[in-house]
């Protein structure tokens, strides 16, 4: 069964990572990619997988999403190139780690730019092409906008995390009388080459977090994306308004003594 036939999946941060994979999956499923990335080789990369396997991807440049005109010039670029936009995922972000006392301004609006506006923009200027197709959006949270956390400090990154669940609610809210449905994905600890490089390294007090899961492992990729096919198809055709954490149960329960 695929479930995009001829529909047009715009992705942000499809040049590698959670984004590459969406653009491959949604891609297998018939879709018609428009990919946008800082990274102009790895989204011409990702581009060149998803035509060996058949697939079609409108790219362009590097585009900075963190730029208000450069981020509608692209998503303009793509409405003109394939006509529509069905489904927004913005999946682009990153975020730097850092607690309260040493959180310095410029590193919260480094963040800020990283994990909010470049979610905001696409938005904003795909807002009018999704109306015309009943479209949808997803975006990404994570749990670190649902809960606190003594084992990471990351004052900037729950604060963006939680701002991107209430935006989704906001623009389900928003969307609904125009047939636009708005979900997010928000991830647990899952096992990336950036969280082996920092989260899971053997220095970090979370090193040890599969302990507190309900599932007791870590998550992979594959499984955030899993879910961002569903919430981005008729499947889920009566769900809006909702945050699905993919953590292995670890936000809805409490640790147990000395788990980590």
């Amino acid at each position: 069964m695929q479930r995009f036939q001829n529909k047009v999946v715009c992705i942000t941060g499809s040049g590698s990572g959670m984004g590459r994979m969406a653009a491959l999956r949604f891609s297998a499923e018939g879709a018609i990619i428009a990919g946008a990335d800082l990274n102009a080789a790895g989204n011409q990369e990702t581009k060149n997988l998803v035509e060996a396997t058949g697939g079609t991807m409108f790219t362009g440049s590097a585009v900075d999403l963190t730029d208000a005109s450069a981020t509608e010039a692209w998503m303009n670029s793509a409405v003109a190139a394939l006509g529509r936009i069905d489904v927004l995922y913005a999946n682009a972000g990153a975020t730097k780690f850092s607690p309260i006392e040493e959180t310095t301004p410029e590193e919260w609006q480094w963040v800020m730019k990283r994990e909010l506006d470049l979610t905001y923009f696409p938005v904003k200027y795909a807002w009018n092409a999704l109306k015309a197709s009943r479209g949808n959006i997803v975006l990404v949270g994570s749990t670190a906008g649902m809960r606190g956390s003594m084992t990471n400090t990351r004052v900037a990154h729950s604060v963006t995390k939680g701002g991107t669940i209430a935006m989704m609610q906001q623009l389900a809210a928003e969307g609904a009388i125009h047939g636009i449905r708005a979900n997010s994905v928000s991830p647990g600890m899952i096992r990336t080459p950036a969280t082996e490089g920092d989260l899971l390294a053997d220095n970090h007090p979370m090193r040890k977090i599969a302990t507190a899961i309900p599932l007791q492992r870590i998550g992979v990729p594959e499984e955030v994306v899993n879910c961002t096919l569903f919430l981005a198809s008729d499947e889920a055709s009566y769900v809006t308004g909702v945050n699905l954490p993919v953590d292995g149960g670890w936000s809805a329960v409490l640790p147990g003594f000395g788990v980590i």
